[in-house]
């Protein structure tokens, strides 16, 4: 199995980034990423709450998703599709 190549992805950068400004709370960003955990955390901790808890995980997803866009694609890639780093 070869590495991905940066462009590979490059792709999920803007919707995941667009997703962790505009669905933050729900954790969208998380599973285009692939990271089904962290997606799972962000939304039951917004929906088991009723939704108190969702004001902190958009605050996380929107933080998330300024990350993600200000990175160049190679940076993106190595660190979130190859890394595997699941938080910021």
């Amino acid at each position: 199995m070869t590495n991905p190549s940066p462009s590979q992805g490059a792709d999920k950068k803007v919707a995941a980034g667009v997703c962790g400004i505009l669905l933050g709370a729900l954790g969208v960003h998380k599973f285009i990423l692939g990271y089904t955990t962290e997606g799972l955390v962000m939304l039951l901790v917004s929906i088991l709450t009723c939704g108190f808890g969702a004001a902190v995980m958009g605050v996380i997803g929107l933080v998330e998703g300024i990350i993600y866009l200000t990175k160049s694609d190679e940076e993106f890639v190595s660190t979130y599709i190859l890394s595997k780093k699941g938080w910021f």
